[in-house]
């Protein structure tokens, strides 16, 4: 059974002109597409009342849900109270509800609730209120004819919290109970979209109808998505989920159950498994990769001390480096980072570390050394990996992608993984 016809209505001059980027709609597509809904139709519109009440009552002549986003401040340019009302045949009054609401949101402010506030409280008659906790427009819905409005405010992240937290609660108790839902959703690490897409065609050329796939790219975790939406597909799923792992090979991190954990995150879960401590010796990501560790609670246990050795002279003082690597060798070389993970351990008593030395650019490079050029050392006193990686990216996108890469090199170790990552075959450096 196919599922409501969804619509967007996205209010807002700022929208038209550019001077906002709608974000908003992705984020409503993405969180509908969690319960198996799907937008037929978007719209984005200025502020203007007739296109607003033209726009809506032909939407909710059309679909079964429509979220309004947007336009519910307390200034003459924000409509879409006063629009709904005469789409839908309802006069504007004050709502108690949302007159609380404002009252309270001023009063733990310390502001006055004046002329302008009081708007936000003028709401179409027989509305429901849904809280916004985070600002001080309320949302609203209201039944018209056979459609569900839900009326949102434009701020990002009290749209987010209200759409989470109470529409698409609403929305998923109301969806039919033959409606099929099924959506796992996989976290993968070191291979891009068109390369992933190249091993499924290649290992999985049959894959079945029934199983949508879907890919979301982020930094540093790619996420692929199974979604099922009839009995055929659920019928399907172990087997062909199993199969997709199986050719992900170690590049899968884990699958998404509830929030996304972060890279960091599952190698602390796994040190923890071992009772293992890491440590790191950083030059050029800037302690980035301690950071990382450091977000995730509970840290604490595996991960005791780092060090960040910026200049030749703090490797030397602080992880013993000889000062003879830098004259033969360079800062940016494969002796120095052995010598700074092993120098790293012996300080710290960890049992794992990651260190890393490289050009960060935009300056400093040379022709046997291009900005971008990184060397790793990872593992064990008894056992040091090495590999040097050209990651021509600016800056920070640079130093984000040496982080996450020395991250998933500990943890591929930890796994004893013997399968080369494609960021190794794609971006090794060559010759070294």
């Amino acid at each position: 059974m196919s599922g409501p016809k969804v619509q967007l209505l996205l209010t807002g001059n700022e929208l038209m002109t550019g001077d906002i980027v709608d974000s908003n709609s992705a984020m409503m597509a993405q969180v509908l597409k969690d319960i198996g809904l799907s937008v037929n139709r978007k719209v984005t519109v200025a502020d203007d009342l007739a296109l607003l009440v033209d726009e809506i009552t032909y939407m909710a002549n059309t679909s079964d849900i429509l979220i309004i986003n947007g336009g519910l401040g307390p200034t003459v340019d924000d409509l879409t109270a006063q629009a709904l009302a005469l789409s839908i045949g309802e006069e504007l009054t004050q709502h108690p509800e949302a007159l609380v609401h404002l009252t309270h949101w001023c009063q733990q402010r310390g502001a006055e609730l004046n002329a302008p506030n009081l708007k936000q409280a003028i709401l179409p008659n027989g509305c429901q209120i849904i809280a916004n906790k985070n600002g001080s427009a309320v949302g609203f819905s209201v039944r018209y004819k056979d459609c569900d409005i839900y009326c949102t405010p434009g701020v990002p992240h009290e749209l987010k919290v209200m759409l989470t937290e109470q529409i698409i609660p609403i929305i998923s108790a109301g969806l039919p109970l033959n409606l099929i839902t099924d959506i796992t959703r996989l976290q993968v690490f070191g291979i891009g979209e068109s390369s992933l897409q190249k091993i499924i065609n290649e290992q999985l050329p049959n894959w079945p109808e029934g199983i949508e796939l879907g890919f979301r790219a982020g930094m540093p975790l790619l996420e692929v998505k199974l979604t099922i939406k009839t009995e055929q597909g659920l019928a399907l799923k172990s087997p062909w989920k199993e199969k997709l792992i199986n050719a992900l090979g170690d590049h899968m991190i884990g699958e998404i159950k509830g929030k996304p954990k972060p890279l960091a995150e599952h190698l602390i879960n796994q040190l923890q498994q071992h009772n293992l401590k890491v440590t790191t010796a950083e030059s050029c990501s800037g302690g980035l990769i301690a950071s990382k560790l450091t977000e995730v609670s509970g840290s604490s246990a595996v991960f005791e001390a780092g060090f960040v050795t910026y200049s030749n002279q703090m490797k030397t003082t602080m992880l013993d480096v000889p000062k003879s690597i830098f004259e033969k060798e360079g800062a940016v070389s494969e002796a120095v980072v052995v010598a700074m993970a092993k120098g790293s351990l012996t300080k710290s008593n960890a049992d794992l570390t990651i260190a890393v030395s490289g050009v960060a650019g935009p300056n400093g490079g040379s022709d046997d050394k291009p900005v971008g050029t990184v060397w790793f050392a990872w593992g064990s006193m008894d056992n040091i990996k090495t590999q040097c990686l050209l990651l021509p990216y600016n800056r920070l996108q640079f130093q984000q992608f040496v982080a996450a890469i020395g991250l998933d090199l500990l943890r591929r170790y930890q796994k004893k993984s013997t399968t080369k990552p494609n960021y190794i075959v794609e971006r090794a450096f060559p010759d070294k």
